[in-house]
């Protein structure tokens, strides 16, 4: 009986110790990249959440420039939950470098790329606890759509969890 129960603790203990369960939607391990030639005003207005990592999440979201360094953001959040969002997101730094206090999880957001005409945008961050695509239109244009997902693709995520 006494063995049983040194089993039964050792087994405990080891169970303490394994890894949890990924919930990335990248791989940890490939770089990430902002938009270098993010122009702030251009970004802001109203988007389209037409994929993300959320399954079936959609809706609209209106990222309001105040000409200064930062948006209000309101809409459906798609980040980890079909939450709502309704926060000050601030430019950090070079590029689509983004920082909420607690919308989108609180993480550092990356806008990967934006076309050259504002039209379509991918989103996330470098744990790869979020990841979406923008579009000012629903349903976006299909060639736009495809090159956002490349750009997550090169970017690490799964595109098997980005979905519509």
């Amino acid at each position: 009986m006494r063995q049983l129960i040194w089993v039964l603790i050792g087994l405990a203990a080891l169970a303490g110790c394994a890894p949890e369960p990924s919930t990335s939607l990248r791989d940890p391990k490939a770089l990430i990249s902002s938009a270098s030639l993010f122009d702030s005003a251009r970004f802001g207005g109203t988007w389209q959440v037409v994929a993300s990592g959320v399954p079936g999440c959609s809706g609209q979201q209106n990222w309001a420039w105040d000409g200064v360094g930062a948006y209000h953001v309101t809409g459906t959040a798609c980040a980890l939950s079909a939450q709502t969002v309704d926060e000050r997101v601030v430019l950090t730094g070079p590029g689509g470098r983004l920082a909420a206090r607690t919308g989108f999880g609180g993480e550092p957001i990356f806008v990967m790329w934006v076309d050259q005409d504002y039209r379509i945008a991918a989103l996330g961050t470098p744990s790869g606890r979020w990841g979406m695509i923008l579009s000012r239109q629903s349903p976006a244009r299909p060639d736009l759509l495809k090159a956002a997902r490349e750009v997550l693709d090169f970017n690490g995520y799964d595109l098997a969890k980005i979905t519509p």
